[in-house]
């Protein structure tokens, strides 16, 4: 159940159908939008959203655009979605004096193209192949222990369009990714052996015991960071309670994992803990407790949330890439927790009263990383408000905050629907560093999802 269910999870986050402006992806959408999806042959879905942006730097410039963000959904049923759509920015005050009509950072490289795709899917969990492809949003990669809770929207300037392939041979189970299926840079897969079917032919329960190769590499870039980076993990992992009635079921599992980087010596690290994942019609819970030992500048979750920043500038005070900092030599405690509730039922991964993601690590030596979103849906889920936050290297001096909102309210029978954004940013200068600012935005929108 636990690597369907972290393919659920990535979904749930990240699901373009119902997207809020690239700067806060999405969390958790509306019942209707919910309704939209159920099992049922080739409907459709069309939506217009209207809004006033503005872009703001520490400095208190600001740039002011009108933002129209067209999007079609068509839900071919359960191994058939499309939706595509992308904000289009037209600028209506300040600026550089050739910064033209039309946002050119939206838009000057190839991978920026790529955000038409909002989302692809080709097949499910059930099929022997499946592909997901679009804006990924807190995508972890099987395991985790190296990409966790990553994001390939985290540089607000660069919109590419990922891609994730799973695929199951008998005792084999496969998935592969790519942030920027035009760009080719951060690539990685993982490959997980059923030991038990090995042995002794199909188990009534798959992945009970499991033993897991990862292996992921970013690539040369020209956009301000050039060194490669490469990691790998073995991971084995043994559900001890595994328990299922009709539509409820629990898991109950323990695992260890050793860690490095190829062809640097001395760069490795250990994890073991525990996890629970829970499955109800109205709940769905994911809980895990890790205990990790880093040595040589290798960690665990080296390509997470705040990832696509920090290969241009790690947090803290060294003003350098992530790739060229030494990472401190010690342990620390992770937790993380995906949370799923609604009071009707759950229905497809979308619909959520309340959605929220936790995860935190403490290291020994003083510092704090944490992410987090919470999106809850009131009023007959005509009002919806999510937020989120990433906090990297508190405790430390350079720490990063980033933070975001949204605001959703439907009237005149959904059909209509205000909404207001806002939140902090981080953009890349072509000096490789960092320049802070901020975003808002109010506006309208129409569909017929109700």
């Amino acid at each position: 159940m636990h690597m369907a269910r972290n393919r659920a999870l990535w979904l749930w986050l990240l699901l373009p159908a119902f997207a809020w402006a690239e700067t806060l992806p999405d969390a958790s959408p509306l019942e209707e939008e919910r309704t939209f999806l159920q099992p049922r042959p080739w409907a459709y879905l069309l939506r217009l959203e209207a809004l006033a942006l503005t872009l703001r730097s520490r400095t208190g410039e600001d740039e002011g655009f009108m933002q129209l963000e067209p999007t079609v959904v068509v839900d071919g049923g359960a191994t058939l979605g499309l939706n595509l759509g992308a904000p289009v920015r037209w600028r209506l005050w300040n600026g550089d004096k050739d910064a033209g009509l039309i946002r050119k950072e939206d838009w000057d490289t190839l991978s920026d193209w790529g955000q038409w795709v909002r989302f692809l899917r080709l097949g499910n969990e059930a099929t022997p192949v499946a592909l997901w492809a679009g804006a990924m949003d807190s995508y972890s990669l099987l395991s985790g222990h190296l990409v966790r809770h990553y994001s390939n929207q985290g540089n607000p300037d660069q919109h590419p369009a990922g891609a994730v392939l799973t695929a199951t041979a008998g005792p084999v189970y496969l998935e592969g990714f790519t942030s920027d299926v035009l760009g080719l840079h951060l690539m990685g897969a993982e490959v997980a052996l059923d030991v038990q079917h090995l042995l002794s032919g199909r188990p009534a329960r798959p992945g009970r015991y499991a033993l897991a190769l990862s292996v992921v590499h970013d690539g040369q870039r020209t956009d301000g960071t050039s060194r490669s980076v490469t990691l790998a993990h073995v991971d084995g992992t043994a559900v001890l309670v595994a328990r299922r009635d009709k539509a409820d079921g629990f898991e109950a599992q323990l695992f260890a994992g050793w860690g490095g980087r190829p062809g640097e010596g001395g760069a490795w690290g250990m994890v073991a803990g525990a996890g629970v994942d829970a499955v109800s019609p109205t709940l769905d819970l994911r809980a895990r407790l890790e205990v990790r030992r880093q040595h040589g500048g290798f960690r665990q979750g080296y390509f997470g949330p705040d990832y696509e920043l920090a290969r241009f500038q790690a947090a803290g005070a060294s003003g350098l890439p992530l790739a060229e900092v030494s990472f401190p030599q010690g342990s620390s405690v992770f937790g993380e927790l995906l949370l799923g509730w609604d009071a009707v039922h759950l229905g497809e991964v979308v619909q959520r009263h309340l959605l929220l993601m936790l995860g935190v690590e403490a290291f020994s030596w003083g510092r704090v990383d944490a992410n987090g979103r919470l999106a809850v849906q009131l009023f007959q889920r005509d009002l919806e408000v999510a937020l989120q936050a990433v906090v990297v290297g508190v405790g430390q001096p350079g720490a990063r905050y980033l933070t975001a909102g949204e605001v959703r309210w439907r009237f005149l029978g959904g059909r209509l629907y205000a909404m207001g954004q806002g939140g902090t940013r981080l953009s890349p200068t072509e000096q490789g560093t960092l320049r802070p600012g901020s975003f808002a935005s109010i506006g309208m929108g129409v569909d017929n999802a109700r």
